[in-house]
């Protein structure tokens, strides 16, 4: 090989390597430290519950956000807020109606950064059969191979049919998703 085809080599072999696409990392959801919850406001108070059963597929590379793949399935079964009579329909037909739709899904479309480890991921969450756009701000930290990421959704229950038949003097209709999670990759 001439100096003059080594040095092309070199160059093309560097030019590969710096414009390759990011590789995202997959990140396996720790349960024990995360947390899927909601907030309503009910009467003059607010109502604050949690999902126990959900899982998340996350392939996600901080440097290059837009190649990010989200998704999540929730069981609404699993949902509690510690309100007895409220938990006791939350299942029922008029709200998660969990019988004929035993799981919730989120999937996301786009994923930007904001500004520092801030970002927003936008997807669609189907909740009893029903698909609606959806925007999820977070901020994740990441120390090693481990990812801490905070995030809010704000959602109106009633684009979903939850709780049709109650008032939202009774119970607001806007609904904040709260995300707190830790995973490992």
């Amino acid at each position: 090989m001439t100096l003059k085809h080594f040095t092309y080599a070199v160059a093309v072999l560097s030019a590969t390597t710096f414009t390759a696409p990011a590789v995202a990392d997959t990140w396996k959801v720790d349960p024990d430290k995360s947390k899927l919850g909601f907030e309503v406001k009910q009467g003059g108070g607010t109502l604050t519950g949690v999902f126990a059963s959900w899982e998340a597929d996350i392939d996600f590379d901080p440097a290059a956000p837009e190649t990010a793949k989200i998704s999540a399935e929730i069981k609404p079964m699993s949902a509690t807020t510690g309100n007895a009579q409220f938990d006791g329909t939350l299942p029922g037909k008029d709200w998660f109606n969990a019988g004929d739709f035993p799981t919730a899904e989120f999937t996301s479309d786009t994923v930007e950064l904001v500004e520092g480890n801030s970002y927003r991921a936008q997807g669609t969450l189907s909740i009893k059969g029903i698909s609606q756009p959806v925007e999820m701000d977070f901020t994740l930290d990441i120390a090693g191979d481990t990812a801490t990421a905070k995030g809010t959704a704000i959602v109106n229950r009633l684009d979903y049919q939850l709780g049709s038949g109650v008032g939202t003097d009774t119970v607001g209709d806007i609904v904040t998703v709260t995300l707190d999670l830790t995973a490992i990759r």
